[in-house]
């Protein structure tokens, strides 16, 4: 909606891991390229994450995550923080991985929050190996 612009994407974003560092084929840009074929596919360990760095303050009130299904996390955690700050916790989500063939797509309200700086970690993987496959990530909200 109109009222609730993106506001990630375009920001720097970091990941914990690439699947054989192959940046290629499945780095973290593909969470945000609006394409069905690509994705973030991550390494195998346990509690993959992204953190988005926005270059002017947001308030982020949606976050949208689709995975590959057998490959998303039972536990989001969200932490936020301001410019030149630590990192608080926001919330607990809890995607649902609906059927290991299909793509699951979360979509989280998040109680409005001001920050700078976003960080998902995905606590909880429904894979054996702990890897995390995001074929998209928005974050929704309201540039300040």
């Amino acid at each position: 909606s109109p009222s609730c612009p993106r506001v990630g994407g375009a920001c720097p974003c970091r990941v914990s891991s690439v699947l054989n560092r192959d940046v290629k084929q499945f780095g973290k840009k593909h969470m945000f390229d609006t394409s069905e074929e690509t994705c973030w596919n991550s390494d195998q360990g346990t509690c993959q994450w992204v953190t988005l760095d926005f270059p002017r303050t947001v308030k982020v009130s949606q976050l949208h995550i689709q995975f590959q299904g057998g490959f998303s996390s039972r536990l989001c955690t969200l932490e936020g923080c301001r410019a030149g700050e630590g990192l608080v916790k926001i919330a607990d989500l809890y995607p649902e991985d609906i059927n290991a063939m299909q793509i699951s797509f979360a979509v989280f309200q998040v109680e409005e929050t001001v920050l700078d700086k976003l960080k998902i970690t995905f606590e909880n993987s429904t894979d054996f190996f702990g890897r995390i496959v995001v074929y998209h990530l928005g974050v929704l909200g309201e540039r300040l």
